[in-house]
């Protein structure tokens, strides 16, 4: 697509986050880092491939305290990993499911552990052990010597403040996704199933340079919504409904998300009034999400707002997060999270309500946060409900 950015990222963008690392290893006293989940592995190796939705096979990255990160993988991705920056990378055959990786991973960890040596790996919230438990209490139980210390805080303070290089693709997917919904009007009619309307949306996302429109939510009632998590139905879209869509499409391994409502024919006072009250809640979020604020101070500011409709703020636990090769990042604008928000993170403002008999209404921005404000990288909804 014309005026894309380049994909992939230069040999330097991957030497300065390991370096990054390293500093953080260091201060905290590792002798390494054991990452095995797709966004680790692919922001210190460039590794990318739609190969992780098969739960087939465990892949491997260890970060050493200093030089390259090594990849401990199956054959199958050997000749991929050998065109990003690494040098070692050491393949089995698998699956074997008698010894995944774990034999190759002991021979690398061996001398840390006879050295007493402690490693880090992702613990904690928004994480997981993409091994089998049991492999990984095999491989800790061959390594005596070896502490393993919970290395989450490291690497997601990494992850949340974007470069340069990765806030310009999500620039460019939020654009795409301002285009796509700015179609909505063109590919939305009363009657419609919504199933079909879902299509429709997918393809144009495709159409307009999206790589791939793997996230599409939303839902559509009579005078409100009631779920945004379900499948879409056959039911047709109808004079009165409200309809939300909310897209997570991806343009080189980085997403945007963001939502759009929209009344068909005709919109009722209360979906009305809970649009402007969302509206104006992101409004009050723009001009919180500045730096040295937290990200519980956000959700305060933006909840202010909604208590003018409903004191509960739809009941959701959080209004918005953290964006980039994932399309959930930690952090979380929520009363339990004290983050403090910094130049360079990428974030979603996501206030949300409830009103009438059950109804809900989400409203979603997307933003990076600069040195003298919030920028929009999402363009900003229509002030008021849009009536298709």
């Amino acid at each position: 697509m014309t005026g894309s950015p380049m994909r992939g990222f230069p040999e330097a963008e991957f030497a300065a986050r390991t370096e990054h690392a390293q500093t953080g290893m260091a201060a905290a006293g590792l002798g390494g880092l054991l990452l095995m989940t797709e966004a680790e592995v692919r922001y210190f190796t460039g590794f990318h491939t739609l190969f992780w939705q098969s739960p087939t096979r465990p892949w491997f990255v260890f970060v050493p305290p200093v030089g390259k990160p090594v990849a401990v993988i199956p054959e199958i991705g050997a000749e991929l990993m050998r065109s990003t920056w690494l040098d070692d990378i050491r393949t089995w055959s698998a699956p074997c499911p008698d010894d995944d990786g774990l034999s190759l991973l002991t021979e690398l960890l061996a001398p840390m552990a006879q050295a007493g040596k402690t490693i880090g790996v992702m613990k904690g919230h928004e994480t997981a052990l993409r091994m089998p438990l049991g492999d990984y209490e095999r491989l800790v139980a061959g390594l005596p010597g070896l502490s393993i210390a919970d290395a989450t805080a490291l690497i997601r303070g990494l992850r949340m403040v974007k470069s340069d290089r990765e806030i310009e693709k999500l620039a460019h997917i939020c654009a795409i996704g301002s285009r796509i919904f700015a179609s909505v009007p063109e590919l939305a009619h009363e009657g419609q199933p919504l199933e079909d309307l879902f299509r429709a949306v997918r393809r144009e996302g495709l159409a307009l340079g999206a790589d791939d429109v793997p996230y599409l939510v939303g839902g559509a009632d009579q005078g409100g919504y009631r779920d945004v998590i379900s499948p879409p139905s056959r039911r047709p879209l109808a004079n009165g409904d409200i309809l939300m869509l909310d897209t997570g499409a991806v343009w080189d391994g980085y997403y945007c998300d963001f939502d759009r409502n929209f009344a068909i024919g005709t919109a009722d006072d209360a979906s009305r009034r809970a649009y402007d009250v969302l509206w104006r809640a992101t409004e009050a979020g723009l001009d919180a999400a500045r730096t040295g604020a937290t990200c519980r101070q956000l959700f305060q500011t933006m909840q202010a707002v909604i208590a003018e409709l409903d004191d509960q703020g739809g009941d959701v636990g959080r209004l918005g997060h953290g964006l980039g090769m994932q399309l959930t990042e930690w952090p979380s604008h929520a009363a339990f999270d004290h983050t403090v928000l910094q130049e360079n993170m990428v974030l979603t403002l996501e206030p949300s309500l409830s009103y009438g008999d059950g109804r809900i209404m989400v409203h979603e921005e997307n933003i990076v946060v600069r040195k003298d404000g919030p920028e929009l990288l999402s363009e900003r909804a229509p002030r008021d409900l849009p009536v298709i």
